[in-house]
């Protein structure tokens, strides 16, 4: 597995988007992306977060998940 965490800041950028997250759906959403990233043996950055949140935005069976996973690709944009 590999785990780059050695960008100075990184880890205060990820813990960032957790705390930005307004619902705690979702940050679970978040916190899955997260896990599955890691499981995959990818590095964990916004790219990365980025392009799951986009494969699970074109699977959503909801409005309301669609909104969710919406918000949280805005915030990977936000600074």
């Amino acid at each position: 597995m590999q785990l780059n965490l050695s960008s100075t800041g990184f880890n205060s950028d990820i813990a960032d988007y957790f705390s930005r997250a307004n619902l705690s759906s979702q940050q679970e959403m978040l916190g899955s992306v997260v896990a599955e990233i890691l499981r995959s043996g990818q590095t964990l950055n916004r790219k990365a977060i980025c392009l799951r949140l986009i494969v699970r935005l074109d699977q959503a069976s909801s409005d309301a998940e669609e909104q969710q996973l919406q918000a949280l690709i805005e915030l990977l944009f936000s600074r």
